[in-house]
């Protein structure tokens, strides 16, 4: 099997943050991105199982994840794991909101690398277990109810409607019998490829949008003993209120922390992930109508502190004798949801993407006032998979992964100008040259008379190269009339591999690789999830 690394920086679009956090091993002592995280990535004492300040009932936690898993499906390696958590073992965790059909392919990239760094913390003398947490409480559905697939011409996003969902989290929502048309058209998107049988099993009427997905990453995999839970529950609620409280309770000081943080990563250059504004928080209720809402510190209202979620004002009280009660209609934001999560599993480390690795530079300090100490965060795998017939003409045109993250009408005009003869590169080349040394030197002697007269030259001198460049793409253009493959094996790299501009890890469904593999890609991913490759990896599958 193929396997390339490339420097992270190979990706677009990537903040500054996360870029020279992945890049600390290299990074002097001083640097600025040090002082935001717990450890570097690179760091390995977090396979020593540092203990948090709050620990979990073992017990409590083992029974409650057992109930969850026995309806997913989950097979032996699952409950050994289980064993292994009752009895001490340490967790590797990662997370994901529950996208349709198990989301783009950056889903399975991390449950894969929380099941390795589990294996390798193992076999360094402490047990540890993977558990993927699903972000099942957020209420954005947009995020969830769609999956992008190949088509024969593009991308098909297919969608499924939610017509009752009104602000109310997601993971609750009933897929009904509208999801068996959007399972059939993906099925047959995917060529009835055999994980195309685990589709259809997990992605029923019956099912919610958060049990399918569990479900379905559970038998993704099966082989790799991979705790999912649904942490939405009141019984995990009630197992993490003591973060919940100290929200409430600690609102200001916690709001002034966070503040304080996003000055500090401004004032170093970076950008807080979190908008915060001054009367955030950081919780969510469920109101009385059952939607999900933010919400507001306390102002003075009436000789009273009330806060705001809606159109409604809770007292502290209030807020506390939900807690007690229905502990459920309380949920943390993205700055206090890693804290809640560790305090209800024993986490070692977490799995993040770019996005969740900028979060744990921002709550930090929510980390050390509740829990005494941060967790060390770890990037996922970043890949990009290669599929059969793609790496074919990517080798007939000698292509790269950065060849590819173009635009197809940009890879069409290298293809093509590669594929002319040589006798008509060689003149436009030679053309190109003479005219650029002529032009400079032009431009050289009128400055020297003159700098206004310099400045014209220069922009007369711009839009003849902009001519000259004219003509290597007609001439490239008629070479793709000429050889109108080029033009279709461009379409197809980019598709594949940079679609819609989109990194593939990003846009494209996890499914959609899982079908077009020729190996078990699960496993495969599991031993290809180490980081002596800290950039990102190409695999042909």
């Amino acid at each position: 099997m193929s396997v390339e690394c490339y420097p992270i920086t190979v990706l677009p679009h990537l903040a500054k943050l996360f870029r020279e956090y992945t890049e600390l091993r290299t990074a002097p002592a001083d640097a600025a991105v040090r002082r935001f995280y717990a450890s570097s990535p690179f760091d390995e004492r977090w396979k020593q199982g540092t203990k948090p300040s709050l620990q979990p009932d073992r017990k409590l936690l083992v029974d409650t994840l057992t109930e969850q898993v026995v309806g997913f499906g989950a097979g032996e390696s699952t409950f050994a794991n289980l064993d292994k958590l009752r009895d001490g073992a340490r967790a590797v965790v990662t997370g994901q909101q529950v996208g349709l059909f198990g989301g783009p392919l950056l889903t399975l990239l991390k449950a894969a690398t929380a099941i390795r760094k589990a294996q390798v913390a193992s076999a360094a003398g402490v047990p540890h277990v993977p558990v993927f947490w699903m972000a099942t409480e957020d209420h954005d559905l947009d995020e969830v109810n769609q999956v992008a697939l190949l088509g024969k011409h593009g991308i098909e996003t297919l969608r499924s409607t939610f017509p009752e969902h009104k602000q109310q989290p997601v993971g609750d929502l009933k897929l009904g019998p509208q999801i068996e048309a959007v399972v059939a058209e993906a099925e047959e998107l995917l060529a009835y490829a055999p994980i195309t049988e685990l589709l259809r099993a997990t992605y029923t009427p019956s099912d919610t949008l958060a049990s399918a997905f569990g479900k379905f990453l559970t038998g993704v995999f099966r082989e790799h003993g991979l705790i999912v839970i649904d942490a939405s529950t009141r019984a995990f609620h009630a197992m993490g209120s003591p973060v919940l409280r100290y929200a409430i309770e600690h609102a200001d000081e916690l709001h002034a922390a966070v503040m304080t943080r996003g000055a500090e990563l401004a004032s170093a250059g970076y950008s807080s992930q979190v908008l915060v504004n001054d009367d955030s928080s950081l919780l969510f209720v469920v109101d009385d109508h059952g939607q999900r809402m933010p919400l507001r510190r306390p102002k003075q209202v009436s000789g009273e502190r009330a806060w705001k979620a809606g159109n409604r004002d809770y007292t502290t009280e209030e807020l506390l004798a939900i807690l007690e009660t229905t502990p459920e209609r309380l949920s943390p934001n993205a700055l206090l949801r890693p804290v809640f999560q560790d305090s209800i599993l024993p986490t070692s480390s977490y799995i993040g993407g770019p996005a969740e690795i900028a979060y744990f530079a921002q709550c930090r300090p929510v980390f050390e006032a509740i829990l005494g100490e941060a967790t060390p965060v770890l990037p996922r795998l970043s890949a990009t998979l290669v599929p059969p017939a793609i790496r074919t003409v990517m080798d007939r045109h000698e292509l790269s992964l950065r060849d590819a993250m173009v635009t197809s009408d940009e890879l069409s005009q290298r293809l093509a100008a590669r594929a002319m003869p040589i006798e008509g590169k060689r003149k436009i080349a030679a053309a190109g040259n003479a005219l650029d040394e002529e032009l400079k030197s032009v431009e050289h002697w009128m400055a020297a008379m003159d700098a206004n007269l310099g400045k014209s030259a220069g922009v007369a001198a711009s839009k003849m190269r902009y001519q000259m460049n004219r003509l290597r793409r007609l001439a490239a253009n008629w070479q793709l009339e000429r050889e109108a493959h080029l033009r279709k094996h461009a379409d197809a790299i980019t598709l594949n591999l940079f679609p819609k501009g989109i990194v593939q890890e990003r846009l494209l469904a996890g499914i959609q690789l899982l079908a077009l593999s020729r190996e078990d890609l699960a496993t495969m991913l599991v031993e290809n999830a180490e980081q002596d490759c800290p950039g990102h990896r190409v695999f042909d599958i």
